[in-house]
């Protein structure tokens, strides 16, 4: 048992863009586990977008962080001391309470993870949350066809990425993605496999999607909210379907942004949009995992990790996160 160990706390809610100052790192003693549960040493920490709403006080589809307390999250960890029959010491299990070295939890809020089918850290992305969701997206959301084109913003983190593959695996015809940088993109075309993709830095969204897609899109998987989603909308042909799946470009406003504008062309081109939490759809997980993991396995779907090292450094990596610096999934490792 250890006598002590490391978490990161809110200090304080953020106004606009989250700082460091939002940030502090406590040293506490680990807890004994009671009946039915687990004491795990974190081996590595999800960092998320997400948690950005998390940190206002402001209750929206899950709790927000409290002012003192430790920040949670997705970690996959080591089992070292038991109280529950259904797991050992040793064991890797997935669950949520990251951002701190050892975690103390009931056995019920815990999923084992495989190290037969792949590493650890494909838990918390391509074949964790964030692959559920690109594929919840697209299939249960989205109802994605033969034929169809696609656009997906925010393409090459880790929702993205994963959406515009299992796209093309599945029959899209033309998969178009947008990134904020040249590398991101040469990634999301040369290596990732995408038809097409832009800098929505180099110039407006609109004009570089229309030349993406001079057919029109039936598919937008949208991370991204704001000017991407209006283009989104000019460009989708009738009947199109929008899976909202995030708008980080949104996340630190202060003040309320007005919405897209067109918007009667949801009507005259009789679109769908709706947006989806991956947590209403945990029921496909046995699914997905079936249909994704022997692709991951055999190479038929990249994934990329941006990972830094130390607890310490963990507020520095969701801070890089918001600024869009990570490539694929940002991870924290603890060991």
């Amino acid at each position: 048992m250890p006598t002590t160990a490391r978490e990161v706390r809110l200090a304080a809610r953020p106004q606009g863009w989250p700082t460091r100052d939002n940030f502090e790192i406590a040293t506490v003693t680990p807890e004994q586990p009671g009946p039915n549960q687990l004491l795990v040493r974190n081996l590595v920490m999800s960092v998320d977008p997400a948690m950005r709403g998390q940190m206002n006080d402001k209750h929206t589809y899950v709790a927000p962080f409290q002012v003192g307390e430790p920040l949670t999250g997705a970690a996959v960890g080591e089992v070292v001391s038991s109280n529950a029959e259904d797991f050992s010491p040793g064991d890797l299990v997935v669950h949520m309470l990251g951002w701190r070295e050892y975690a103390l939890l009931d056995a019920t809020a815990a999923r084992r993870a495989d190290p037969d089918m792949a590493d650890p850290n494909a838990f918390l992305g391509v074949l964790g949350a964030p692959g559920l969701t690109a594929y919840a997206g697209l299939f249960e959301i989205a109802d994605l066809r033969e034929n169809d084109v696609v656009f997906v913003s925010g393409a090459a983190g880790a929702v993205g990425s994963l959406a515009g593959q299992l796209a093309k695996l599945n029959g899209a015809r033309r998969v178009i993605g947008s990134a904020g940088s040249d590398e991101k993109v040469r990634h999301i075309t040369e290596d990732l496999g995408f038809d097409a993709a832009f800098n929505y830095k180099k110039a407006p969204v609109g004009q570089q999607l229309a030349e993406a897609a001079p057919e029109g899109i039936d598919v937008y998987f949208d991370n991204v909210g704001g000017d991407h989603l209006e283009a989104a909308i000019h460009v989708m042909n009738d009947f199109g379907r929008i899976a909202m799946c995030g708008a980080i470009s949104q996340y630190n406003e202060v003040d309320a942004q007005p919405g897209p504008r067109g918007m009667f062309q949801m009507v005259s081109k009789r679109l769908t949009a709706r947006g989806f939490i991956v947590l209403d759809h945990f029921d496909l997980y046995p699914r997905f995992l079936d249909q994704v993991g022997p692709w991951v396995r055999d190479g038929r779907i990249r994934y990329e990790e941006t990972v830094v090292h130390g607890i310490e450094q963990a507020p520095e990596a969701f801070l890089g996160m918001m600024r869009g610096e990570n490539t694929g999934k940002m991870l924290v490792d603890l060991r």
